[in-house]
């Protein structure tokens, strides 16, 4: 490849991965077409995005970015994968594919998050984390419960007091 076709590349995975901040590197080398296919779709229905590149075209072109790190110590081709609702979605899911047996040939290598590299070992460890969503569910409960107890406190001694109240009105009309 000569290297004006070089620079084209290396221009358009850089404008390709602009914005991108966290990635999951992994080998999708061996996989059938069919595969591929079936690989391609179910990311993209996670709305997560999946680009093969080759590694020192990916290391020109993610140089001085934070996504620089995952391309330290790769070798020859693999798919830098990134999307989801957030990091720890992406991992979750990579991770069911990496230890499913549809896609045997597929296994992770490694990532990168807030410009720190991941090895494979630590991609699978924050895919036991809370995602996004799960972790604002927990957020609202923790916010609501001690609203809830309180306006329970509140509404409490009020309630048995109009009930007791009733309840002696109803006892002096009987009479």
């Amino acid at each position: 490849m000569s290297k004006y076709v070089k620079d084209l590349v290396t221009k358009d995975l850089a404008r390709r991965l602009d914005g991108v901040a966290d990635c999951v590197v992994a080998n999708v080398i061996g996989l059938d077409s069919l595969a591929t296919y079936q690989l391609r779709k179910r990311l993209r229905e996670k709305n997560i995005h999946c680009l093969v590149v080759k590694r020192t075209l990916a290391r020109r072109a993610t140089a001085g970015t934070s996504l620089a790190p995952a391309f330290e110590d790769l070798e020859g081709s693999a798919a830098v994968l990134w999307g989801s609702e957030d990091f720890i979605s992406l991992a979750k899911e990579i991770t069911e594919l990496d230890s499913g047996t549809e896609f045997k040939e597929f296994a992770t290598v490694g990532g990168v998050m807030d410009g720190e590299r991941l090895s494979a070992e630590r991609v699978k460890e924050i895919s036991k984390w809370p995602s996004r969503a799960e972790q604002l569910s927990l957020l609202v409960g923790q916010i609501l419960g001690p609203g809830a107890s309180l306006a329970g406190q509140l509404v409490g001694p009020g309630g048995t007091l109009a009930s007791q109240i009733e309840k002696k009105s109803e006892g002096e009309g009987a009479e």
